[in-house]
């Protein structure tokens, strides 16, 4: 059986490469990911790379690209909630109390919005590093001089129900969290390492938007 082929449509390579990390080779044979990574306003060199979404418009005209490439089974997306541009549909609506619904939210406005039954957009609550809270011991694990990091990400973590909890404030989001107490944590290339580590079993138990993503990815793969 020929394996049926994503495009994964990413804001910087800390996501690209945790699909060639751990999304194609936990969800292959079935599945052929191909991450594709959206051009941005941040030049894209380095460890640190942070990416960034210029617009909506955008990133709508990259799903449409994508969307007429009739090898791809589906398009999906991995955008961060945190720094999404005002100009997203139903970024601009009051938002609900969990981030989860606030992805949800913007997610439904987005698939109206592109209205393709191939498309299936995906906002990662609230960006990337919460998925590294999944396993606080983990990620401390990355950092072996730092001896007392375990215990402040432990800390970090049960300030909170999960790890898609963890807030957007730029003082407090994950990514701050991790480089409070790690300066030498690198997004682009300490990230995805660390979330393979954990594997994608303890990352879909731990983040249930995640989880709620890569399922409907799969039923919409059969």
């Amino acid at each position: 059986m020929n394996a049926k082929k994503v495009f994964f449509l990413v804001e910087g390579q800390t996501e690209e490469s945790f699909v060639n990390r751990v999304l194609g080779p936990n969800l292959s044979p079935l599945l052929t990911c191909v991450p594709v990574l959206l051009t941005t306003k941040t030049v894209k060199s380095g460890a640190d790379f942070k990416g960034g979404i210029l617009s909506y418009a955008r990133v709508r005209k990259e799903i449409l690209r994508l969307l007429a490439d009739s090898s791809a089974t589906a398009v999906t997306t991995m955008l961060d909630y945190y720094g999404l541009p005002a100009s997203f549909p139903g970024r601009d609506q009051a938002p609900p109390a969990s981030g989860r619904e606030r992805a949800l939210q913007i997610e439904a406005f987005i698939a109206a919005d592109i209205g393709h039954e191939r498309f299936l957009p995906y906002i990662q609550v609230h960006e990337f590093e919460a998925l590294l809270f999944s396993q606080p011991v983990t990620l401390a694990a990355a950092f072996p001089a730092r001896k007392s990091l375990s215990a402040h990400l432990q800390k970090h973590r049960q300030a909170f129900p999960t790890p898609e909890d963890i807030n957007d404030d730029p003082t407090t989001c994950p990514h701050r969290r991790i480089k409070n107490h790690a300066p030498e944590y690198r997004k682009a290339t300490t990230g995805p390492i660390v979330a393979q580590r954990i594997g994608l079993a303890e990352l879909r138990k731990e983040c249930r938007h995640f989880d709620e993503w890569i399922a409907s990815l799969q039923r919409l793969l059969g």
